[in-house]
């Protein structure tokens, strides 16, 4: 398993009328995790996308537990439970300073080669970056 967290502060512009975090905004802390996730790896999506793949959110969940509100300091942990294949599944939780979990959610995406459109398996690099980290597991 691979895990990461990242704290994002809450700005004014991402909350609602009543001071909550807008529910859409969760996709892009979500984003903000994966990116600096796959970044601590030595890997990232513009040396993905130079190399010919691209990697589309083919499915997106979140469930709310407690709202996070205006200038909360969120930290937020993100999981690779699973070996990438032609899939790869985020999961994620949201805490507040409190530590109190906020929510939990997850994202699935694909490996696409850009130039025919259609899936593939993941990249060699990218397989032999994430693999060590599962293999350990199993000893």
């Amino acid at each position: 398993m691979i895990e990461f967290e990242v704290q994002v502060r809450v700005r004014y512009a991402e909350t609602d009328k009543m001071g909550y975090v807008y529910y859409g905004n969760y996709a892009a802390f979500y984003e903000v995790a994966r990116v600096e996730m796959m970044r601590h790896l030595g890997l990232s999506y513009k040396s993905l996308e130079e190399s010919g793949i691209m990697m589309p959110v083919l499915e997106y969940k979140t469930k709310f537990i407690k709202p996070a509100l205006y200038d909360d300091l969120l930290r937020i942990k993100v999981f690779i439970k699973e070996i990438p294949k032609v899939r790869i599944k985020f999961e994620y939780e949201t805490y507040n300073e409190k530590n109190v979990l906020l929510n939990i959610g997850e994202t699935t995406l694909v490996f696409v080669n850009s130039e025919t459109g259609k899936p593939c398996l993941a990249p060699e690099e990218f397989e032999r970056t994430t693999s060590s980290y599962f293999l350990k597991e199993k000893i």
